[in-house]
């Protein structure tokens, strides 16, 4: 975000200020607080960025926008749906733009996704597959932590939902899941996934003890487009997608579009801060953050209940 060109990084917090001021000093940041209260209370801080724990997402959010701040919070933006429903009387009250920080969306290979898709170059969106997955069995990564709201689905998964959501521009009906937890740890280290939709499917499945990898399908009646790094795409590579018009089972059907070296964290903080500057509306709403959160919870209700749920909102 310091390479933005609509914001610039003036501050940051840590509990600990000589942990704060290493940081920023390694990162060239003006200024270093000892506390995220001292940071708030800087009237030369127009908007906050919350990159903290899940569990810290809502509180910190709600006391920042009190304190007269735009925020842009990491996803998921809350622990439940009913968590992140209490950010739009907040967000009415303070007249601040809050935004949940799906950076994807303003990487241009998912513009292009939703393009094409538009476009009918894969006929009708029937169905989306998709896998996330990495390996971590360190109890004290704050992602192993239940009570801070970690686990595969919540860390990674929310990725996935995002996705099907983006593509077929609605919200699922039901949902069905089967979950794995971590006999020690106990949270989610495996859960797989099943939406359904109006017009039809998506299927996913994330982990936090598998091997390294993602990868998302949208599969229509007439092609297929495949997004090679979905969600960690890199800062100094460019990236790709495949079309497959599905004529030739060894790739005859198939082109790749290429898309230029970018940074979807600078990407992302332009938006948010253009949204801000001009008064428009910020790349993910609360509105959008609280259906993703209400089908998040639903994939754990069916996780324990054995049954499809049904996504809810207040």
């Amino acid at each position: 975000m310091q390479l933005c060109e609509f914001a610039s990084v003036d501050a940051i917090a840590s509990r600990n200020l000589a942990k704060a001021q290493e940081t920023a000093a390694k990162l060239g940041i003006p200024t270093a607080y000892g506390s995220y209260e001292e940071l708030l209370a800087d009237p030369n801080i127009d908007a906050i960025y919350n990159p903290l724990p899940n569990d810290m997402h809502v509180p910190w959010t709600i006391k920042a926008a009190e304190a007269g701040k735009h925020v842009l919070c990491e996803k998921p933006i809350a622990l439940t749906a009913a968590e992140a429903e209490t950010l739009l009387a907040v967000r009415e009250r303070t007249s601040v733009k809050i935004g949940e920080a799906f950076m994807v969306d303003t990487h241009p290979q998912w513009a292009r996704v939703r393009e094409l898709i538009d476009a009918g170059r894969i006929g009708d969106l029937r169905a989306m597959t998709g896998n996330f997955s990495y390996f971590n069995i360190d109890p004290n990564n704050i992602r192993n932590k239940v009570a801070a709201g970690g686990g595969a689905l919540m860390d990674i998964g929310c990725y996935m939902v995002h996705a099907a959501r983006y593509a077929f521009r609605a919200e699922p009906t039901r949902v069905v899941a089967s979950i794995d937890r971590d006999p020690v740890m106990g949270t989610d280290r495996l859960t797989s996934a099943l939406m359904e939709f109006a017009d039809g499917q998506a299927i996913f499945t994330c982990s936090t003890q598998l091997v390294p990898y993602q990868r998302v399908q949208f599969l229509g009646t007439r092609g297929r487009i495949e997004v090679e790094i979905p969600c960690n795409a890199p800062p100094d590579r460019p990236t790709r997608i495949v079309i497959d018009s599905g004529s030739d089972p060894f790739g005859g059907g198939v082109t790749v579009e290429t898309f230029p070296v970018c940074d979807q964290y600078t990407l992302q903080g332009d938006a948010f801060s253009r949204a801000v500057l001009e008064g428009g509306e910020v790349p993910v709403p609360v509105e959008d953050a609280i259906a993703n959160m209400a089908v998040i919870d639903a994939v754990f209700r069916s996780g324990k209940s054995g049954q499809w749920e049904i996504p809810q909102k207040s």
